[in-house]
């Protein structure tokens, strides 16, 4: 009986210690960083309960993100990042919700026209670019960004992403066990945006983007990381979890913030 007693406590800490390789935002892990590849993501159909399940120190501004009430999710998944450049864009809706109080609800067929719009012209501008005529990304009403002419089309796919789930629920630990779920942390959110600019293949840890890239702040992106948090900058255009203005604010703010305390990078050549 001892010995079974040792083999079950065996099997517990390997357990916990393999949760830990995948973990929310505020994660140091040692696993290495995917090499910035234009390869699309081609993600399976992830759980939001194993990926919460991964957890470790937490997100340093978790109560600063509104987090869904524990077991709740946001309705149904995200499209995978390769959809998004797709043109195919939608706000979660209550459709296989378990919590009505962190459901978007069903948008409209005019929002989701609204939403379609919106991103393919984003896209649509990029492919028209020609000399810059100007850089920075604007905000619209609904807490959607767009990108002004000359925005290269990497950063555009990027911008594309990151609207596809900017109102989507934070959970810690979601989006990590898969890219395609029903609610983000902080870091599997800027994950989700880079690899629908073909910048990464995987969800990557706030500790690991810490380390991700090149230093310094970029032209056109700039991720700030620490082992707690992280969140980046595109065109001037802030994109957090923190801060937000309620459980299903867009993560896209225009408010400054503190940008002490954390490492800062950059995608190779943005």
């Amino acid at each position: 009986m001892p010995a079974l007693a040792s083999s079950h406590r065996s099997l517990v800490v390997l357990f916990a210690c393999s949760a830990l390789a995948v973990a929310g935002c505020g994660s140091g892990s040692s696993a290495k960083p995917a090499t910035p590849s234009p390869t699309t993501l081609v993600a399976g159909a992830g759980t939001q309960a194993a990926a919460s399940a991964a957890v470790n120190s937490g997100d340093s501004e978790e109560s600063k993100s509104f987090p869904a009430p524990a077991g709740a999710t946001g309705g149904p998944s995200a499209p995978a990042p390769s959809a998004v450049k797709a043109g195919k864009l939608r706000k979660p809706s209550a459709s296989g919700s378990s919590s009505s109080s962190v459901s978007p609800g069903a948008p409209s067929d005019a929002e989701v026209r609204a939403e379609l719009a919106q991103m393919t012209s984003v896209v649509r501008t990029q492919r028209r670019a020609v000399a810059a005529s100007g850089h920075g990304v604007t905000l619209d009403s609904q807490g959607l960004a767009s990108a002004l002419t000359g925005t290269p089309a990497i950063v555009a796919r990027v911008i594309a992403g990151a609207n596809a789930i900017a109102h989507y629920p934070y959970v810690y630990g979601g989006g990590h066990a898969s890219l395609v779920d029903s609610a983000y942390d902080c870091s599997s959110s800027l994950s989700y945006a880079l690899a629908a600019g073909g910048l990464l293949n995987t969800s990557l840890v706030s500790g690991e983007l810490a380390k991700w890239g090149d230093p310094g702040p970029g032209r056109w992106i700039t991720i700030y990381a620490n082992d707690g948090h992280t969140f980046m900058y595109v065109g001037g255009l802030r994109y957090d979890t923190s801060g937000r203005d309620g459980p299903l604010g867009s993560r896209w703010q225009t408010a400054p913030r503190s940008l002490a305390g954390f490492t800062v990078r950059h995608p190779p050549g943005l």
